[in-house]
């Protein structure tokens, strides 16, 4: 499934759902599917600056030069909008990341506008960290683990 693909999926969910309240919990629910992190994985190296929560996601290069993310919080909607930018990001090759237009994602999910300023603030933050590491992989020419 591709990035695309993934966004269109979660689009059609959204939108199974009626208003934003009953998106909330969707999302809530989407974030207590998350395995949690170790206490290791819980480091300052991991951690997301930029978010009002505690955020910590953790990057795995993959042998066929995909990335794969896993991350916690300690807020349950954050943890609910990891779980989205995993199903949207994990397991993609580096340039996928780094082409994929994620405020417009966030715009037809129709987060932009029901997040506060403070939350979108740390989706950002959470998302420019996962293009941060895919531009870092991609330079140092994707090879395989």
């Amino acid at each position: 499934m591709s990035i695309a693909e993934a966004l269109e999926e979660l689009e059609a969910e959204f939108d199974l759902l009626g208003d934003w309240e009953e998106r909330y919990r969707y999302v809530i629910d989407l974030g207590r599917g998350l395995a949690p992190l170790t206490g290791v994985e819980r480091s300052d190296a991991n951690k997301v600056r930029g978010c009002a929560s505690q955020v910590w996601l953790v990057t795995e290069p993959q042998g066929d030069g995909s990335l794969r993310f896993r991350g916690d919080s300690d807020a349950h909607i954050v943890r609910g909008l990891i779980a989205i930018l995993l199903r949207l990001y994990s397991g993609r090759q580096p340039a996928e990341i780094l082409t994929f237009d994620a405020k417009a994602a966030f715009d037809r999910l129709g987060l932009t506008g029901a997040l506060s300023a403070q939350r979108s603030n740390g989706l950002f933050a959470m998302t420019e960290r996962i293009r941060k590491d895919a531009a870092a992989r991609e330079a140092a020419g994707n090879t395989p683990v």
